[in-house]
């Protein structure tokens, strides 16, 4: 009722505002006879659309309309339909008229355009109204019509390209087919506008097919779909506007895929800038089910290497433009997958999975570290934790290197900057981490953010250094400085803006090492003091703190000083004017003297201590060593005077003295009766202990023997390097004698006073320290003479130490002297002071005093002792009865012997010959080498590799602890040196190594054919073998090539080694072979497991360890199978044994062929026969298998049984993983059952923790096998009942557990509890998946111990639930059956 009494007014109104339209035409006569003979010919469409209230103009005017939209379509229907001639005529001659407006361009053009408004007094009309959307609401039959007129008019403007202002025809002709409401005919207009795509332009096409999403209907989207499938794989100019209108389709899933490959398929041939909506499309258009593939696909397309210019091209003027657009095109790309990441989990998921399969070096791209950094960013579905730990994991297994990151950042420093909060955060998590296979990745992504980001990153980075730095982590600092250091030295200039940042790290030196004390100094001196002006405001503060240190009276904060001082003194003598002022480059005037004035203001606060006075001794000596300053312009020509002043004194008639022991001149390797000088070791001590605690300020009285080894060690580099190496002014000092005592003193060390054995052991460590020095000194010496010189003191060092453990034995709570000054050995004094006794009985077995050292050593005294000398070997025949303390904690208190000294070894060895007087004639050129003194040097070298090449984890010290240093005490100067540097000399004495490896192992074969095949025969001679059994330890040496493997993401480190091992590598074969032939004469098991572990070592290296598992475990199998026994004809036992036989039975099972017949070899015969043994005896097959080496054999075989199931392959065939699950529960079986026989605690507890585990994994992978054979195969009953038995005995252990209230044991029951009662529930699962679940019933087990005896304590309570669905297997059968 309402809408038909608004209909006539609404008629109404728009009546009279016709009429009065019309009045006001009428009224305006000449505006309306204007357009008169334009239209005097007036077609029926102009005359309609006019009377409708459009305005048809020309000249370039855009049409006008003067009533709104809604009431123009009313008007022209109504005039169509009123026609007398309507429909056939009147709509022929409505679209006659249309197409002949539209002849004329220029009013095809308006037509195309908007109709602007009329207005006129006072009327407003806002609408604006396009011809095809008028003609489109009129009729929908005259749709099909109008589409075809202007598809035909299209080609017409096809290559018109754009008109007056900025209109194309075709554009606008495919734009308006967009406004369509409907489309009448969509089938029809798809094939009309794909035939356009096939002829018309490249601009066009593409409007064209952006378009056809707004234009077609749902029903046609697969059809068109195919087509431009087809187009893509044709024209790849038109891949964007293709990809963006097949991501706009509704498509089914199969085409969706079957679009989705061809796009891969095309991916190689997209363009750059096109790349970005490529990988759009591919990632939007993946599923759950395969993005994993998607994922994996695109990642193998994906060569962004080749997306980027060479550097040299991108450096280029005219090349600029190209690279910024190319890293513009990846940057984009980069964010298509951030928002796929961010949106969808799993394509997070499948990245992830996607670089995690990658497992070879060369096959990880560019792509994987940014999509790394990508994930780390969004963190969208915790990817942040999943990116740090597949990073971690590719770092640590050494396939994702520094050349990868430098690569990366190299081409995308652009793309990479916008990640650089993520990179930073990975960087510190890296150095931060306790793996120290990953912290120098960490390092390498600092180093190359700070030289590729802007000065913002930098501040970052270097804010972040320093943090780490003061942290007080050792590994973390180490990594710290060593970076910082480095960005000093190739970005000096940058660094300086950033000096303050590092200044701050002074604050923190309480935490720091020395060797880390000395890099921060010379990173601080280098910033300061460095030819850039932009860090000389630190230098007041450096000068400011150094004197502060130097004027403390804590042995700590003198030595930091002096340590800073000496620093300092390097970097100022690094600056060189840029014009030389002399040929020997000699220092600026003023820089000179700021040097000299140090040295003296060091020199000075040093001479009150002789331990300061000692370090600082040390300190320089390493700056001539490794500065390029002249010795003369830091401490003149005084050092040889001073040192002779000093120490040497000229031998006189007689020696005169307060002293408690009469002074010996000993120790001569001079030609002659009678030697000139000597080192006045004994009276410099005996003064030093009668002034203790006096204050003197005379020289003599700083006179002290701590000085002694430091000073000569500074005269020696002097020499060196004043001398081009010649130490011809100073050689008198490898041979001259030295003044000590009679050493039979020892013979009555119960008689000495508590002072007197103190003085004797003072004494002995000052001349084992000494003489060590002067190997140091005179090792590289290519002389015959100075080579046989460098051997016999060696054997004097030797013999001189196991004096000294005698000496030791009888001082207890004996304090030595200090020998390294630069770190504090206060842990480790107490530690020795604290029981020595019990350390002889912990530590390493030392060799006793052999007759080949002391002999050596007697015939190198004076005349005038050669009775004494004489009679040595006899009296240490006596005292080889005496038991010394162990000198491994005290190694401290020794001065560090060099690398260079290793050069020794290549002199050969031999086993029992002495050194006879021709000693003192012309001899050979090589110089034979003891058993005594050949162990002395393996050891020290495989000391110095496991600090310098073994990289431990790094481990945080607890809140309010301190943390011990003593660990990096006596490797001073090995820290001075990088790894690659000890690592190469190393290598370069395998040779060597393996000469004196025959050597031992030809002794040994004689020794076993004299006695038969006995190691102990009646003639062997235990001190002889017991240094012999030490003598392959060329095989620990080369055994810890293993520990290179911990270094491979050191590249440049692992490049070298490789390097060098060319030969190695490239005869791999004969390698093995050589190293298997040693495995008959190993001496003791340890000896057996250094060789294992290095053939193990080989045959992974080779590159094939397949081919090498089967003789590896051949003769790990020998070595098992042997009785080990020690020259005394002992068996060998206890921890250390046991440990070695730990290690060696996990490398048989690693590499035996069937790990599980091996168990049930060992578990059902090797301890079948111990359990028939008696008490004492050992199993016959297995010599290693005693009851007290079983639990050693229980625990390894446990966890390998445990590792073999969770490593058997998912593609084996069902019936072969059948039978694998058979052979591990039936193992598993024995070695449970064997807890009723051996029920120690330490084996409950193995089986209880392993047991647990093995039941986890039989739920994990076992029972989804047993779920689809259980119908197929019989064996899954005899398997699960098999296993039954295992669960049951498990669960009475956990009642023994209960039972005995042993914490020890409860602590694994309930974890162990949960896994039984998931494993009653998994197997009922299974019955009901399988329609058995009759078969399944619940009864109350009862708690039983160990013997399967019932706990009567609990006979009336219900226990927990298990599984007796076993006990029911003939019902069961039955209904599988």
């Amino acid at each position: 009722m309402m809408r038909k009494k608004r209909r006539p007014c609404l008629d109404k109104g728009e009546e009279a505002a016709t009429t009065t339209k019309a009045k006001k035409s009428r009224s305006n006569g000449r505006q309306t006879k204007e357009p008169a003979p334009a239209e005097t010919n007036e077609s029926v469409f102009s005359v309609f659309l006019r009377e409708a209230g459009v305005t048809l103009k020309q000249g370039g005017t855009s049409n006008e309309i003067a009533v709104d939209q809604v009431v123009f379509q009313k008007r022209i229907q109504k005039q169509l339909q009123k026609s007398p001639r309507y429909p056939g005529v009147s709509i022929y001659e409505f679209t006659t008229g249309l197409e002949s407006h539209i002849e004329d361009p220029e009013l095809f053009r308006n037509c195309l355009l908007p109709c602007v408004p009329r207005l006129s007094d006072g009327d407003s009309c806002t609408c604006t109204v396009h011809l095809p959307q008028i003609l489109n609401l009129l009729f929908f039959f005259m749709q099909t019509f109008i589409i075809n007129t202007l598809l035909e008019k299209l080609p017409e403007f096809m290559f018109d390209g754009t008109g007056d202002g900025g209109l194309s025809i075709p554009h606008t002709i495919i734009n308006q087919l967009k406004w369509l409401d409907r489309v009448v005919d969509s089938k029809e207009l798809a094939v009309k506008l794909m035939e356009l795509v096939s002829v018309a332009a490249v601009e066009v096409q593409r409007d064209i097919i952006t378009s056809l999403p707004e234009i077609l209907e749902d029903s046609q989207h697969n059809d068109i779909a195919r087509e431009l499938n087809s187009l893509l794989q044709e024209n790849t100019q038109l891949t964007v506007p293709i990809l963006d209108a097949l991501s706009s389709l509704n498509l089914s899933y199969s085409l969706l895929t079957e679009v989705r490959g061809a796009v891969m398929t095309t991916l190689a041939a997209v363009q750059l800038e096109d790349l970005p909506v490529v990988v759009k499309f591919i990632l939007h258009s993946v599923s759950a089910s395969d993005a994993y593939e998607v994922v994996c696909n695109l990642r193998k397309k994906l060569e962004l290497e080749q997306c980027v210019l060479p550097p040299v091209l991108q450096a280029s003027q005219s090349r600029m433009k190209t690279a910024s657009s190319s890293q513009d095109s990846v940057a984009l790309m980069l964010d298509g997958i951030k928002s796929a990441v961010r949106f969808q989990k799993m394509i997070s998921e499948a990245w992830l999975k996607a670089i995690e399969s990658v497992d070879e070096e060369e096959d990880h791209k560019v792509i994987d570290l940014l999509v790394l950094f990508i994930l780390h960013s969004t963190n969208a579905n915790q990817s942040r934790r999943g990116a740090e730990r597949v990073l971690k994991v590719k770092v640590r297994a050494g396939l994702i290197q520094d050349t990868l990151l430098q690569r990366t950042f190299r081409d995308y420093a652009q793309v990479m900057r916008g990640y650089f909060p993520s990179i930073l955060a990975l960087a510190q998590s890296l150095l931060r981490s306790p793996d120290p296979c990953v912290v120098p990745f960490g390092g390498h992504m600092y180093r190359h953010s700070f030289i590729a980001f802007d000065s913002y990153c930098q501040q970052e980075v270097v804010g972040s250094l320093v943090t780490h730095v003061c942290s007080g982590v050792g590994g973390e600092v180490d990594m710290a400085l060593e970076l910082l250091c480095g960005l000093v030295t190739e970005k000096p200039s940058e660094m300086a803006l950033y000096a303050v940042f590092v200044k701050g790290i002074l604050d923190y030196m309480d935490n720091l090492t020395p060797q880390q004390i000395r890099r921060l100094f010379h990173l601080l001196s280098r910033l300061a003091f460095g030819q850039q002006q932009q860090g000389c405001h630190i230098q007041d503060d450096m000068h400011i703190v150094i004197r502060k240190q130097l004027s403390s009276t804590v042995p700590k904060y003198k030595r930091i000083g002096i340590i800073g001082a000496v620093m300092i003194v390097g970097s100022m003598g690094a600056i060189r004017p840029k014009v030389k002022e002399s040929q020997t480059g000699s220092l600026p005037q003023e820089t000179f003297r700021q040097v000299t004035a140090l040295l003296e203001l060091v020199k000075s606060s040093s001479e009150s201590s002789p331990e300061a006075a000692a370090l600082y001794y040390d300190e320089l000596a390493n700056l001539v060593l490794s500065s390029a300053l002249h010795p003369q312009q830091m401490i003149g020509n005084s050092v040889l005077n001073e040192f002779q002043e000093d120490f040497v004194v000229d031998l006189g008639p007689e020696i005169s003295g307060p002293f408690h022991f009469t002074p010996r001149v000993m120790y001569n390797l001079e030609d002659g009766e009678t030697p000139g000088i000597a080192i006045n070791l004994l009276p410099i001590l005996a003064r030093d202990m009668q002034n203790k605690g006096e204050h003197s300020q005379t020289k003599k009285a700083r006179v002290s023997l701590l000085c002694l080894s430091p000073f000569f060690r500074l005269l020696r580099l002097c020499e060196e390097k004043q001398n081009q190496g010649d130490l011809d002014e100073i050689d008198g000092l490898l041979g001259c004698p030295l003044i000590l005592t009679d050493m039979d003193v020892l013979e009555k060390t119960e008689s000495l006073s508590k002072a007197e054995r103190e003085f004797l052991c003072t004494l002995l460590f000052h001349t084992i320290n000494w003489l060590r020095e002067v190997i140091n000194a005179f090792c590289r010496q290519k002389e015959t003479e100075m080579k046989m010189k460098v051997m016999t003191r060696l054997q004097n060092i030797t013999y001189l130490q196991t004096l000294l453990e005698r000496a030791l034995a009888g001082t207890p709570g004996y304090v030595p002297p200090v020998a390294n000054f630069d770190g504090e050995c206060t842990d480790v004094v107490l530690l020795s002071a604290a029981a020595p006794v019990n350390k002889a009985k912990k530590g390493k077995k030392r060799k006793a005093p052999g007759r080949n050292s002391s002999e050596s050593s007697s015939q190198l005294e004076e005349p005038n002792e050669d009775k004494t000398q004489q009679e040595q070997p006899e009296k240490e025949k006596e005292k080889e009865i005496r038991q010394g303390v162990s000198l491994v904690s005290y190694r401290p208190f020794f001065r560090e012997l060099d690398m260079e000294v290793f050069s020794v070894l290549q002199c050969g060895l031999l086993s029992r010959s002495l050194l006879d007087s021709e000693l003192h004639t012309k001899v050979q050129e090589e110089v034979l080498l003891g058993p005594a003194e050949l162990v002395f040097l393996l050891e020290d070298m495989l000391r110095k590799l496991e600090f310098s090449l073994t990289a431990a984890p790094a481990k945080r010290p607890p809140f309010f602890k301190v943390q011990k240093k003593s660990i990096h005490v006596g490797f001073s100067h090995l820290q001075q040196k990088s790894s690659k540097d000890i690592a190469s000399y190393c290598v370069q004495l395998l040779p060597t190594l393996c000469s004196h490896l025959e050597n031992c192992h030809n002794h040994f074969q004689t020794l076993l054919s004299e006695n038969n095949g006995v190691v102990d025969g009646p003639a062997t001679d235990v001190q002889e073998h017991q240094l012999m059994s030490s003598g392959p330890a060329p095989l620990t040496f080369m055994s810890d090539i293993k520990s290179f493997n911990s270094m491979k993401s050191c590249s440049c480190v692992f490049d070298r080694i490789k390097c060098i091992f060319t030969p190695f590598f490239a005869l791999f074969r004969h390698s093995f072979e050589y190293l298997v032939n040693f495995g008959s004469t190993m001496p003791s098991l340890s000896t057996a497991l250094c060789l294992s572990q290095l053939l193990s070592t080989v045959s992974e290296k080779g590159g094939n360890p397949a081919a090498y598992r089967e003789q590896t475990a051949s003769l790990a199998k020998r070595f098992l199978s042997q009785d080990w026994v020690t020259a005394s004809g002992e068996k060998e036992r206890g921890n250390k044994f046991n440990e070695a036989l730990h290690t060696l039975l996990r490398i048989y099972l690693e590499h035996v062929d069937d790990v599980l017949k091996a168990v049930e070899e060992i578990a059902g015969e090797g301890i079948t026969e111990l359990l028939n043994a008696s008490k004492d005896e050992r199993s016959a097959s297995w010599p290693t298998l005693n009851r007290q080496t079983f639990l050693v054999f229980y625990k390894v075989l446990m966890s390998e049984l445990e590792k073999a199931i969770r490593k058997i392959p998912a593609g084996k065939a069902q019936r072969e993983k059948l039978l694998t699950w058979n052979l591990a529960v039936r193992d598993f079986h024995i070695l449970v059952n064997l807890v009723k026989v051996f029920d120690s605690r330490p084996v409950l507890i193995a089986c209880l923790k392993y047991g647990r585990l093995f039941l986890e994994s039989f739920l994990k992978l076992g029972m989804p096998l047993l779920d689809n054979s259980f119908k197929r195969h019989m064996d899954v009953q005899s398997l699960l009942k098999t296993f039954q038995l295992s669960t049951r005995q498990l669960h009475h252990m956990c009642g023994h557990s209960k039972i005995h209230q042993d914490t020890s044991l409860t602590n694994h029951v309930p974890a162990l509890k949960k896994c039984l009662e998931q494993f009653v529930y998994r197997v009922k699962a299974m019955l009901t998946l399988n329609n058995c679940q009759e078969a399944f019933w619940i009864g109350n087990l009862k708690n039983r111990n160990l013997k399967g005896e019932e706990i009567l304590s609990q006979r009336s309570q219900g226990s927990d639930e298990e599984d007796d669905d076993d006990d029911d297997d003939d019902e069961r059968r039955n209904d599988s059956d």
